[in-house]
Formats: structure tokens, C-alpha cells, sequence
């Protein structure tokens, strides 16, 4: 299931981070199978080819996480989102990368391993 969501990422992008509620279909996939695509689109600048935004497609293995401890992380970077902890159904799930596609531009394209994606956070 393809969808939209918010992530954070870990400092050295050896992790991203989704809090998403179990109604959701994106999660119920995630349950049945961890292997997941996250995509993450450079911000629409309103130019003519937006084929020309920097992208980046992270495949990646998706494992829920047990507690909260993301939360003050979460909150400090999406403060609207506090009322998704006042809900039972959200919890954290973790992406842990296997490999990546970047594309720079058109013609610029770069396939990385996970340890390539975690040296470009460095």
C-alpha cells in the first residue's frame, strides 16, 4: 500500500521512524510483511519539470516498536501531531534500510547500500 506519512529520520539515516495507527492500510501491510519503500521528494518548487526535484526511494525492512521513547523527538519536530498520543491504535514502527535510490536530476542517478546511505548522514 502506497501512502503518505510523516518520518524522522535517525541522524545517520541508518534508521527512519513512522508513527502510524493500526486503522491505517499502510500499517495493517506492514504487520503482514515488513518489507517496505519509503520515498521522499524534495519540496515542489513550483518549477516547470518537476521531474527535476531530488528524490530518494529507501527499501527497507519495517519492525514495530514497543514503547514511546521516539515521542519528545517526534513532538519537537511535529508538535500538531500530539494528539495521535492520546490514541490507542498509533505506535512507532522502525525502517531499517536495506539499499536506496537517489535521484540527483535527470541522468543522475545513484543506487546505494545501506552503508552508503548511513555515510551520507555522516
Amino acid at each position: 500500500m502506497a501512502s503518505m506519512t510523516l518520518y524522522l529520520a535517525a541522524p545517520d539515516f541508518g534508521a527512519f521512524h513512522v508513527h502510524v495507527s493500526r486503522l491505517a492500510w499502510h500499517t495493517q501491510d506492514m504487520a503482514q510483511d515488513g518489507r517496505v519503500a519509503l520515498s521522499i521528494s524534495e519540496t515542489d518548487d513550483g518549477r516547470a519539470d518537476p521531474f527535476t526535484l531530488m528524490r530518494v526511494t529507501i527499501r527497507g525492512d519495517a519492525c514495530q516498536l514497543k514503547d514511546n521513547e521516539l515521542k519528545a523527538d517526534w513532538l519537537a519536530r511535529f508538535p500538531e501531531q500530539a494528539i495521535n498520543f492520546e490514541l490507542a491504535d498509533f505506535s512507532f514502527w522502525k525502517i531499517t534500510p536495506r539499499d536506496a535510490r537517489f535521484v540527483a536530476g535527470f541522468g543522475r542517478i545513484y543506487n546505494l547500500s545501506a552503508g552508503a546511505l548511513k555515510n551520507a548522514g555522516a
